[in-house]
């Protein structure tokens, strides 16, 4: 008899209070030092404020180059503007998917002046041979986003990627063939289990952003509201929550390339990142 081996939690990670764009106040919860743990994953930031203090100075025009970003905005507003003429409104249960690859020049700005924003943004790193590629832009209204129920009454958002449990199967909004991302919005009403199918060798990481998830296997891990789990290899992954949870899963097939990161620009290396800022500078991104 053969036994299902269980994607255990390997650590967890509570992020930290940091500040971007003008003043926006966030939480980084990946990001800094040891980014190949969470390879093909660059970034990942959560904002979540009821004061408009807080976020109305918005992320004005900045540059990127090298890798896609993902928005999904949960409460709130958003506005994105860019150099290629391309304008998006970002509201409640809608994504932004921006691939920044040789260059773009673009603004979030919130479009509300009270109220909760809420959301989070995630970097997804580009292949080597796709950095310098066209850079393009892409806006998801909310009903452009597949949702289904479990057969155990989960209610799943497919975003990225596609969910697999048994005979159920959906695809998600997104599809990239060489990072295979998979990005679902999980809400696990009490007492509920999903054990969705992944690919084996991929990363998989857990950010709970609402009440407490069981990841059980050889070694049951608890984690609670506010941290991220980043799993190890395995064929199976069973999640429940005695009083219910909403999470973030977030899978991708790793790059195993070098990473390096200057501010919004990330490489293969620094001669590159030394381009990334010239051409900058001298106006050629624009």
């Amino acid at each position: 008899m053969s036994y299902p081996h269980y994607r255990d939690v390997l650590d967890l990670h509570s992020g930290r209070a940091t500040s971007d764009g003008d003043g926006v106040r966030l939480t980084r919860i990946i990001g800094g030092p040891g980014l190949e743990r969470f390879d093909p994953f660059l970034m990942l930031d959560a904002f979540d404020s009821f004061d408009a203090r807080d976020y109305i100075g918005g992320f004005p025009p900045h540059p990127h180059r090298g890798f896609e970003t993902v928005t999904y905005m949960l409460e709130g507003r958003m506005r994105h503007e860019d150099h290629l003429g391309h304008r998006g409104l970002l509201e409640p249960g809608g994504v932004q998917w921006m691939t920044a690859a040789r260059g773009i020049i673009h603004s979030e700005m919130p479009e509300q002046e009270q109220g909760r924003m809420f959301g989070f943004q995630l970097w997804l790193n580009l292949p080597a041979a796709d950095k310098m590629g066209p850079a393009g832009y892409r806006d998801f209204a909310p009903a452009e986003i597949p949702r289904l129920t479990s057969v155990r009454g989960v209610e799943v958002t497919v975003i990225a990627g596609r969910f697999k449990e048994g005979e159920q199967e959906q695809s998600g909004a997104v599809q990239r063939p060489h990072t295979e991302p998979q990005l679902f919005d999980l809400k696990l009403p009490a007492g509920a289990c999903v054990m969705p199918e992944l690919p084996r060798g991929h990363t998989v990481l857990l950010h709970v952003f609402e009440g407490e998830l069981m990841v059980r296997g050889q070694r049951d891990h608890t984690v609670k509201t506010g941290q991220l789990a980043r799993l190890g290899d395995g064929d199976s992954l069973h999640l429940t929550s005695a009083q219910g949870a909403r999470v973030l899963l977030i899978a991708g097939r790793p790059l195993h390339e070098p990473i390096v990161q200057h501010g919004p620009f990330v490489m293969n290396t620094h001669e590159q990142i030394e381009q990334a800022l010239a051409d900058f500078r001298s106006g050629r991104f624009a």
